[in-house]
Formats: C-alpha cells, sequence, structure tokens
C-alpha cells in the first residue's frame, strides 16, 4: 500500500559544487521566528469546525498575518490538516499530487458476506469516475479519480472498517454509495477521519490546536523551543514528495527573481523526472528556492551542458537570500551569470 509520496528516487550527480555557509541556511536550522514565516504544522482537526475556521485559530493563536491549509475537509470529518503559515502558503499546491489516505466506517443497509465485500472493495482499486455530492461546493461534473489501495481492516454486522488510499478530490462519501450500489444493498459513510497527506503522518509531529497554543506561550514566556520546534516543520516538509533539482548558489538568486533555470545552474537531481513534471528547486544547504515545471527528463537534464531544464512557476525564496550573480539583457527577460 503505498501513495505516490512514498516513490523513492534515487539521486543523480551533475557536478561537484559546494556551498557558502555565508548564506541562507539548512531548513533544521532556522529560528522560530523564520519558522513562523517558512513553516507548516501537521495539524490534527479535530470535528466540528471547518477546515477555514481552523486555519483561521492557529492564525490568531501565533499571531500571523496569512495561512493556508492543504486540502478541505468536511465540519464532522476529522484528521490531518497541513497548515501553512506565511511565505509558506505558496508551497500548498505542492500537495495535490502527494496522495492521500482515509480511514473510514462505512455503514451497508444490507447484510453481505465478507468475501463479497473483499471482492467488491478491489473493483474499487485504480481508475474510477465520480460525480461530486450535491452537497459539495464544486462543479457536478463527472470526473476521473485514482485510487490507490482500499484495505479491509474490519467488519461488525452491517459496520465496515476500511482504510483507502486516494488522490487529491476524491469523495470518500460518494465512495461508500457507489460500493453499497455494486454491492446491491445500499451504503452510506456513518464516519471519517484523514490519517496521511501526502508527507504528513500521524506521528510525533501531529499537533492539536491546545498543542500549539501550548507551545506558543512556553516559547513567547518561558524562552522553551522544544514544543514549538517538534509542531512547527521546515515548509520543505510539504515538498518531500516532489522530485528535486539542488542548483548552484550563484544561480539561486535569478530563480528567485523569476528565471528560468538552464542546465549550467544544475548541481544535482533526483531521477524519475518527466517533462512536464511539478518539480521543487533547492538549494545545496536543502532550502526550498521555488516550485517549476520541467523540461526535461532526469537523464535529459544530466546530460545537457545548455538549454532551459525547468520554467519557474511559483518562486518561494524572498530575493536577497543568496547574492545576485546575473545580469539581465534589456531587450527581454534573459538572465546570464556573470
Amino acid at each position: 500500500m503505498s501513495l505516490p509520496a512514498d516513490v523513492k528516487r534515487p539521486l543523480l550527480i551533475k557536478c561537484e559544487e559546494e556551498t557558502d555557509p555565508r548564506y541562507g541556511k539548512p531548513p533544521h536550522e532556522r529560528s522560530v521566528e523564520e519558522l513562523l514565516r517558512f513553516g507548516v504544522i501537521n495539524l490534527d482537526k479535530p470535528r466540528g469546525p471547518t477546515s477555514h475556521q481552523v486555519a483561521a485559530w492557529v492564525k490568531q493563536i501565533l499571531k500571523l498575518n496569512k495561512v493556508g491549509h492543504g486540502g478541505t475537509l468536511d465540519p464532522k470529518v476529522s484528521g490531518i490538516l497541513p497548515i501553512t503559515l506565511e511565505n509558506a502558503t505558496k508551497v500548498v499546491r505542492a500537495l495535490l499530487k502527494a496522495g492521500k489516505e482515509y480511514v473510514c466506517v462505512m455503514r451497508l443497509h444490507g447484510d453481505v458476506r465478507r468475501e463479497e465485500l473483499e471482492k467488491v472493495l478491489k473493483q474499487f482499486v485504480g481508475e474510477i469516475y465520480q460525480k461530486p455530492p450535491l452537497r459539495s461546493s464544486v462543479k457536478k461534473t463527472v470526473r476521473i479519480k485514482h485510487i490507490y489501495y482500499i484495505d479491509l481492516l474490519e467488519v461488525k454486522g452491517r459496520f465496515v472498517l476500511f482504510k483507502v488510499g486516494c488522490e487529491a478530490g476524491t469523495y470518500i462519501r460518494k465512495l461508500c454509495h457507489d460500493i453499497g450500489e455494486v454491492l446491491g444493498v445500499g451504503a452510506h459513510m456513518y464516519e471519517l477521519r484523514r490519517t496521511r497527506v501526502g508527507p504528513f503522518k500521524e506521528d510525533s509531529t501531529l499537533a492539536r490546536l491546545q498543542d500549539i497554543l501550548d507551545a506558543y506561550i512556553f516559547w513567547k514566556e518561558d524562552g522553551n523551543e522544544k514544543l514549538i520546534r517538534r509542531y512547527i516543520q521546515p515548509m520543505e516538509k510539504a515538498v518531500e514528495h516532489l522530485p528535486k533539482i539542488y542548483i548552484k548558489d550563484n544561480a539561486v538568486d535569478a530563480i528567485c527573481n523569476g528565471a528560468m533555470l538552464a542546465a549550467p545552474g544544475v548541481v544535482k537531481l533526483e531521477d524519475g523526472i518527466k517533462p512536464g513534471d511539478l518539480v521543487a528547486i533547492m538549494t545545496l544547504k536543502g532550502e526550498l528556492v521555488a516550485l517549476a515545471e520541467a523540461k526535461m527528463s532526469s537523464r535529459e537534464i544530466l546530460e545537457a551542458e545548455k538549454g532551459i531544464v525547468a520554467i519557474t512557476t511559483r518562486v518561494i525564496m524572498p530575493r536577497g537570500t543568496y547574492p545576485p550573480a546575473w545580469r539581465k539583457r534589456k531587450e527581454g527577460k534573459e538572465y546570464k551569470f556573470k
């Protein structure tokens, strides 16, 4: 059982290069103040409030100007809701392709043998067609969604407990209804919890709203950073699942100004990149510079001596974090290294 976020990619070395310790810093060395600008929280959303309300409470607790969240949960649904802070709100879209996991209690409307139930659940693994429920706020058109796995955990009478890994935008309520239709007895979603969003799991970093409040108070009043550092992770956590391209220090500021990434700026990269893939452009210290669309495959990038390898789509790192080492031609947006 795996999600797209579980793909392992070997690292390919294009050239040898060192990074200047005077500029930037490894994500784990950021101060708490920096984490509040470039951090993400693995939040355990309670049942009751909306995802928007929960995000607003985090914003209020941490006294921030802006927060975002990765994947809306219905008010009655609990579980993992990644919260991005300040500048890190730019990375939310990176979670769309990471895959999500839920644990669901489904109630059947009639008696079904376990063998028949297992057989039908297997039919829903792979590509399925879904039309959003009437109560949803999106356009009611048929969509193709991918179910990565369904694991039957327990059956008690007409209550069925199962775990499902799926593509973002999959409606578990509709999945339960469709399973009931195929079984011929009908079914509905009784209870739901999200247990994973890509790299975010139910582990020691999972925080409740009260945990965030306590951590903030301990840091502000006592100077104790232990809890707030546990619960606010560097924003790079949100792109763990993306294929990565690591670049030279002298290419960083050009990317921060919106330049396209050219082959000479690449030091190393992960295998498996295909043209059109969303990739994370990283510094040699492991900092996220930008999100980009790959224009070459990993092997092509590795062998290329010139040409554009990725087009920047979302700049994350502030300009000036690394010194400029480029000049801009007057006739167009073209960057050359000095």
